[in-house]
């Protein structure tokens, strides 16, 4: 019998868990992201409204259940501070050794988080997500790849809003759109749109990334020039452009990107209400609207 679980199926999971204010998602889509990254590792999507935290748009690992899971892997922790001035932890596991630990008051007040509420309220529980996050991390980190626990997340600095993009006003372009392949000498999240081999702008989390291709999206959507054929054919060619970029994210991120571009007011698939016409349209016409001119 199958473990996996289908799509449709993971989407009424998504829409319970959201409805029920109980697992800290705010949306479906995030409960769905998260459900997809934990059947990617082989777990019940189920298991991401025990496990997970969505918390400042980031999916965040419960310090308990990242101990639990380096723990099933053979890791072992052995307690050897553990007050609310300082914790240490002796991590060791028999893939990466062993190291030790130390978080304490007077770190988290030199990086400035210990006077936040949660610092301030529960200091003990605070300094050991820290030290577990650090320890597991360093001697067994398939267990936390690429999540943090959600004491860590509480103390990122808020991600700062994308900024509107200006779309101009421009009707016309002599040239059909160009689909270029992203470059990530730099390790960023380039955007590009149609016509313009270099990038509009580019970003460092995928998060940020996603917020201004919505936004180029709801432009589109929200255009009153434009009759619902030529919207169609501009949301494939801003799709076809990035269609590189979108390729390098991780699940969750495709999922996620998605759930905005409905919320836009766009298709995640332009492809499916264009007529055989329109397409014949968009690869031969030279003259292609330009909503995307800055």
């Amino acid at each position: 019998m199958s473990n996996i679980v289908p799509f449709s199926e993971i989407e009424n999971m998504g829409l319970v868990a959201a409805k029920s204010k109980l697992f800290g998602f705010k949306t479906p889509e995030e409960a769905m992201s998260i459900m997809l990254l934990c059947q990617a590792e082989n777990l019940h999507p189920a298991v991401a409204m025990r496990d997970y935290h969505v918390i400042q748009g980031r999916p965040a690992l419960k310090a308990d259940a990242m101990l639990a899971r380096f723990q099933a892997a053979g890791g072992k922790v052995d307690w050897k501070v553990y007050t609310n001035e300082q914790v240490t932890g002796l991590f060791s596991h028999p893939q990466g050794g062993s190291l030790e630990v130390t978080w304490t008051i007077s770190q988290a007040k030199s990086i400035g988080i210990a006077n936040k509420d949660n610092w301030r309220n529960y200091p003990r529980a605070m300094l050991r997500a820290r030290v577990l996050s650090e320890g597991i991390r360093a001697v067994y980190p398939g267990v936390v790849v690429g999540v943090y626990t959600p004491e860590e997340v509480q103390d990122f600095e808020p991600a700062k809003p994308a900024a509107a993009v200006d779309m101009g006003v421009a009707e016309r372009v002599d040239a059909q759109p160009v689909v270029v392949v992203e470059e990530k000498n730099d390790g960023a999240f380039k955007l590009y749109v149609p016509g313009n081999d270099k990038p509009y702008t580019s970003f460092y989390a995928e998060d940020d990334w996603i917020a201004a291709y919505s936004g180029l999206v709801a432009r589109i959507a929200s255009s009153s020039k434009l009759t619902e054929a030529e919207k169609t054919n501009k949301y494939l060619a801003l799709q076809e452009a990035n269609k590189d970029v979108v390729e390098a994210f991780m699940s969750i991120h495709k999922v996620k990107l998605k759930g905005e571009i409905v919320k836009a007011g766009g298709h995640t698939n332009p492809k499916s209400q264009m007529s055989p016409s329109g397409m014949d349209s968009l690869q031969s016409d030279p003259e292609f609207c330009d909503t995307y001119e800055k």
